[in-house]
This record gives structure tokens, sequence and C-alpha cells, in this order.
């Protein structure tokens, strides 16, 4: 701890401030430059996997197209290979008009039923023309080798959002270089530089889960091809870890802003932060228990985003406390008074010191040996500034555990 106290000290003082901005411009590049080549692999992998799934649901089609001849076979290619198809499809004849009925001959095509069947027709006529721009149709010929059918199609939508994702992380990552320049600059004036200092390093761990867990399912992606199930799970799994992305650019936007406020079920969503949670408690190496002891539902006037936060904070917090084999989380919720929602996180971990009680919500304040001391200062300035309610340590013991205490004014 004090060996990176003094790493900063000489980091932040005017001799140093130089090699810190330095160090801060080549992170960020290597991470776009990282970031932008991982992208790019990954698309040309999702594009090439999903032209061999067209490539074989068109030889498939052809084979087995004639009812007469191969109904059984035809129907387990209606019910097996055809949900495969995650990206649009549209079958056309020899001159490029849409095969009618169009529903039968369309792939994740959104088809509006207030539509009538010519407008229909001029609305897959134009998507074939969007189609043409990216990719060469599959042709279908008889035995003559008379083309008779046309297969058009483009890539899915996943893939359009992974082209996105280095621009967004270049903007994500741009930001806090920025915030963390003119945060160091008055780093000896005000102790809330090193709430910056914590989050740009918080923002390249939250960013390095779900970065890590791409190239994961990337490397699964190369060696299942040939199973279009476990394809179809892993491109699942990849579209959860861009959102979880998207959820993390989201939040550290609303912080240092007044966020805006909606109507929350309060139950609802710390479920939700628990589920999420139970997912990841095995990676620590032992059994925790989040228990659930909701009363009434509860509504209240909050940021989700920056309200899952918080949970997700202390869920971490009193997983990492416990450290024998077997722990237990409860959290209670309650109304007081028709006037505030009272939460209680409770664990049956190491407890604190009455110094590290103290010192608990300052910004840099850790007992950890890696990290930041960002958590429970973020999660004070959430709950008290933008929601003006209250956090506390309600009661702790050595050996007996801790519970954190959160008011929120109801939505009256």
């Amino acid at each position: 701890m004090l060996n990176g106290i003094n790493l900063l000290k000489s980091l932040f003082s005017t001799d140093g401030k130089w090699q810190l901005k330095t160090l801060l411009t080549l992170i960020a590049f290597s991470i776009v430059i990282a970031v932008v080549i991982f992208t790019q692999v990954l698309v040309n992998e999702l594009i090439q996997h999903e032209q061999r799934i067209i490539r074989l649901y068109s030889n498939t089609y052809k084979h087995y197209s004639d009812p007469k001849k191969n109904l059984e076979y035809l129907i387990f290619f209606l019910d097996e290979i055809t949900p495969t198809i995650t990206f649009p499809v549209i079958m056309t004849d020899a001159n490029d008009e849409p095969l009618e009925d169009f529903a039968s001959y369309t792939l994740n095509i959104n088809l509006s039923k207030m539509m009538t069947i010519e407008e229909q027709r001029a609305f897959l006529k134009r998507y074939i023309q969007k189609m043409k721009e990216n990719y060469e149709p599959i042709i279908i010929e008889d035995e003559n080798g008379v083309v008779v059918q046309k297969i058009y199609y483009t890539h899915s939508e996943l893939i359009d959002r992974l082209r996105l994702f280095p621009f967004v992380s270049l903007i994500i990552i741009s930001a806090f270089v920025a915030i963390g320049y003119v945060a160091f600059s008055s780093v000896r004036k005000n102790e809330q530089s090193k709430v910056w200092v914590g989050m740009a390093r918080e923002a390249a761990h939250q960013l390095g889960t779900p970065l890590s867990s791409l190239l994961a399912w990337l490397e699964i992606l190369r060696y299942s091809k040939d199973d279009p199930k476990a394809v179809e799970d892993t491109v699942n799994e990849m579209s959860n870890d861009i959102n979880r992305l998207q959820i993390i650019t989201t939040r550290f936007s609303k912080i240092g802003s007044m966020p805006e406020k909606e109507h929350i079920e309060l139950n609802t969503l710390i479920d939700e932060v628990c589920r999420y949670f139970e997912k990841r408690l095995p990676h620590l190496g032992r059994k925790v228990e989040i228990v659930r002891e909701f009363s009434e539902n509860i509504t209240v006037e909050a940021n989700q985003d920056l309200l899952a936060w918080v949970f997700e904070n202390l869920l971490k917090n009193a997983a990492e406390a416990i450290e024998h084999k077997e722990g237990k989380i409860i959290i209670r919720t309650t109304k007081v008074s028709h006037k505030y929602a009272l939460i209680y996180i409770e664990d049956n971990g190491k407890g604190l010191t009455s110094k590290v009680r103290r010192n608990l919500f300052y910004p840099g304040f850790t007992t950890k040996k890696r990290g930041w001391g960002l958590g429970l200062s973020l999660a004070k300035r959430i709950i008290e500034d933008y929601h003006n309610g209250k956090i506390f340590v309600k009661e702790t013991q050595l050996g007996k555990g801790t519970t954190f205490a959160i008011e929120i004014p109801l939505n009256n």
C-alpha cells in the first residue's frame, strides 16, 4: 500500500507529470490498436461462419426442396436447419423477384402485417439492393444448369455492432485520458483527483473483463464451427458481453453530471443484480449464498444503471470479506414511514476495525493489496449526491460480519 502511494506521489510530482501523461497516452493508443485488431479478426471470423451456414442452407435446400421426393428430409430441414439462420435471407426467382408467399421465403426480415402485398414486394426489393452491395447471391440451378432461384443474404446485426465497438472504446478511452489529464494537473490541491485515477483503472478493468470473455468465445467458435447449436449459443453469449460493454459505457458517462431518474421497482433491480453476481461467485473458490428477504413492492425514483452499480460494489465487497469456504450474504428491503426505502446488505465475513470503518468511504482508501479504493466512495456519491439518500455501516463485528444500510426516498 505504501509503495503504491509513493509511486503515485512520484508520478504526480512536477518532474513526473510528463511521464504519467506519456504513459496514459501510450496505454490509450495500445488499447485502441488492440481493440481494432481484435474486433476485425472477430468480425471476419463471424462473416466466414455465416457464409458457411448460408452455403450449407442453400445446398440442403436445393437437395430437399421437392416435398414429393424428400418430404421427411424437408421437414427436418425446416425444423432443424432453418432456425440456425440468425441473419437476413431473401429467396428470389432468376430475375431477382421475391418469391411468394414472402414470409415463407424470407428469414429474419421484419415484414409488417400492415403492409399490402405490393408494399412488401417493394420493401424486399430495396432490401435486396442493399444485400447486393455486400455479398454475391447464392445461385440455385436445375439439372440443366438453368438458374431457377437465388438466395440473397447479409450479415447479422451483431457484426454491425462489433464494427462500432472500436469507436465506442476510443470515445471511452479518450474521455478518461482527458479526465485524467485535467485531474492530475490539480492532484495536490484536490483529493477528488484520487477518484479519477481510480475511475481510469476501473474503466480499464471493466473493459478488460468482457474483452477477455470475447476472446474466449472466439476460440470456442473456431473449434465448434461444425456444431450449429454450439455456435448459436456462443454468439448469444458474445452478444451478452457486448451488452455488458454498453452498460459500462452508460455508467461511466453518468458520473460527473446529474443523471436522469425514472420509477424503479427496487426489489426487481436488486434481484437482477444478485442473479448476475451469482453466476460469478464460483470464481471466488468458495461457496457464498445470496439470500433475498424482500418486503412488499417498493418503487423509488432513481437511475437504474447507477443504482445497480452500487449494489454490485456492495455485493462484491461482501463476498470478498468472507474468508471461510461457506458464506452468506443477506439482502433485506423494507419501507420506513412511507418516506424512504431501507436496504440492508449483511455478510458473515471478517468484519471491520474501527479505523477501517472511519475511512471506508474516502476516495483512495482500501485494505486490499490490489485496488484503488473507489467502489464505496462512488457508491456514497451515487446514493447521497444523486439520489438524496444515505449509505452507512449499520453494524460490524470482527470475525462475525458487517451490515451496510442504504436509505433511498420513496416515489410518493
